[in-house]
């Protein structure tokens, strides 16, 4: 256990985004158990696990039998793309400031050619 909490201390120290290490096995007495250690973020569903997930196995013999060891570690995203994926996240949502609107001192609108404007109400004619 305390070697397992040091493993994931390493982990996410050396930056990455989150970390799980499981060990399955005998690990006390007769009976397997297995004691799953996480920190951090990580995803487990859709495409992006293909390239931000990083995955190991590793069986351990030991005296009294085998001890299976499993380290998954979500990389951070990296737009040069060395030390992670280049592509972000689907939710990665980026915020761009507004650019300066100028506003004209004048209207630009015209009246298109055609009938001049007509009166609102006409005029009652006035009887003698």
């Amino acid at each position: 256990r305390r070697a397992c909490y040091g493993v994931l201390r390493f982990i996410m120290e050396s930056g990455a985004k989150g970390c799980e290490v499981v060990v399955s096995g005998k690990l006390r007495g007769q009976r397997a158990k297995s004691m799953k250690f996480v920190d951090g973020l990580m995803i487990h569903s859709g495409d992006p696990v293909n390239y931000y997930v990083d995955t190991a196995v590793r069986h351990v013999l030991l005296r009294q039998g085998v001890l299976g060891i499993k380290v998954k570690i979500m990389l951070p995203w990296d737009p040069s793309g060395k030390i992670g994926p280049k592509k972000p996240l689907p939710d990665h949502v980026s915020i761009v400031e507004p650019k300066e609107e100028i506003l004209p001192t004048t209207p630009i609108s015209e009246q298109k050619g055609g009938k001049p404007e007509q009166p609102a109400m006409p005029q009652p004619v006035p009887t003698a």
